[in-house]
């Protein structure tokens, strides 16, 4: 009876463990998934700037600095080994594009220009999928952070190798109403620490 008991309860705990891993495997899933959605809008992004940069420049040929700075920033966030330096380097690129589109603020042809107005249009659109696809890879991360971190799921994730993941925050200066286009470059991010 005893011996019954105790293997009972062992195959309750095993169980148990199968559960709570498969949980977190889900739940990383999930935080991989979301990352990967921020990706695709970032990669759009990305090939937005060159025709950006190439529509400012014919009205600002001036500002071959910024130009500079905005195309080696793109190079950086694209070129990034890791998520930290992934989300550091798209927060600088942001900055830089802010700056961009404020030179663009200073010429009034440029700012008529159809060109100009179609990627801005594009523009817009993409920083508001990148801001959805931000909210939903951070509320993964909080479930799966939540999931590591709390009792008896801890003692899983310790066991195989659940670490923490970083959130994607937005820098205060950054957190302004999407209709402006110099506002959506402002995405700045921040890591949790």
């Amino acid at each position: 009876m005893t011996m019954g008991w105790a293997a009972g309860v062992l195959l309750a705990l095993a169980l148990g463990g199968v559960i709570l891993y498969n949980g977190l495997v889900r739940k990383r899933n999930d935080v991989e998934n979301g990352w990967s959605q921020i990706d695709v809008q970032l990669k759009r992004r990305h090939d937005l700037i060159p025709n950006l940069v190439a529509t400012v420049q014919g009205y600002a040929r001036h500002e071959k600095e910024l130009f500079e700075r905005v195309a080696l920033l793109r190079s950086q966030a694209l070129g990034a080994s890791d998520l930290a330096g992934r989300l550091r380097s798209e927060g600088a690129l942001s900055g830089a594009m802010k700056s961009l589109l404020m030179v663009a603020e200073a010429y009034p042809d440029l700012k008529a220009s159809a060109n100009f107005l179609a990627l801005q249009e594009e523009l817009a659109s993409t920083e508001n999928r990148i801001a959805f696809a931000r909210q939903y890879y951070n509320t993964a991360v909080n479930r799966y952070n939540t999931a590591t971190e709390t009792f008896p799921g801890n003692l899983v994730a310790k066991g195989f190798s659940f670490g923490r993941r970083e959130l994607w925050q937005i820098d205060d200066v950054a957190e302004r109403a999407p209709g402006r286009i110099a506002d959506l470059a402002g995405d700045g991010v921040t890591k949790e620490g």
